[in-house]
């Protein structure tokens, strides 16, 4: 069920001017070009992990730039961003059949071109936010929260990307 509900809300996704002003007041213009590349549901998305960290009272800067920043690896370079279709398809073979969603991300090409970007859109946030110039703090945050290194801020990134 609460797949189902994210994918409606991926479907009715929309960012309002107060979003925007927040988007234009936590980050500098070059990771706005990040953030902008994005479909507007991750755009959504990253802002919603956003929001439920400032609920929660958190402040760090570089964890609430990480937020909006850490699904910017999600477009190619190409400028194409995963079509949503496909998150569905993921989450199946994911939990179903795991070795398939592997071998279509070793393949990564045509139509599996977006497995290879969304097995790697940890790294290529990493490397995206780095070439933007976000601070040291922000690309170890997303380095550590792509490598999946339990470390407080990580911990509360992936607890706010779970709520959402």
């Amino acid at each position: 069920m609460r797949r189902l509900q994210q994918f409606y809300s991926a479907l009715t996704a929309r960012i309002s001017p107060a979003d925007q002003a927040v988007v234009m007041e936590v980050l500098t213009p070059a990771e706005q070009q990040l953030f902008e590349r994005m479909p507007v549901f991750d755009r959504r998305h990253t802002l919603d992990v956003y929001y439920t960290l400032k609920r929660a009272g958190h402040t760090d800067q570089a964890l609430l730039k990480a937020a909006l920043l850490h699904d910017c690896g999600k477009v190619d370079d190409k400028g194409r961003s995963i079509p949503l279709v496909y998150y569905g398809i993921f989450v199946v073979l994911k939990v179903c059949i795991p070795a398939l969603y592997w071998r279509a991300v070793e393949h990564g090409r045509g139509l599996f071109w977006p497995f290879a970007i969304h097995a790697r859109h940890d790294q290529r946030s990493v490397q995206l936010a780095a070439a933007a110039g976000s601070p040291a703090q922000t690309i170890e945050i997303l380095r550590d929260y792509g490598a999946q290194r339990q470390l407080p801020a990580t911990q509360l990134l992936a607890w706010a990307d779970e709520e959402n």
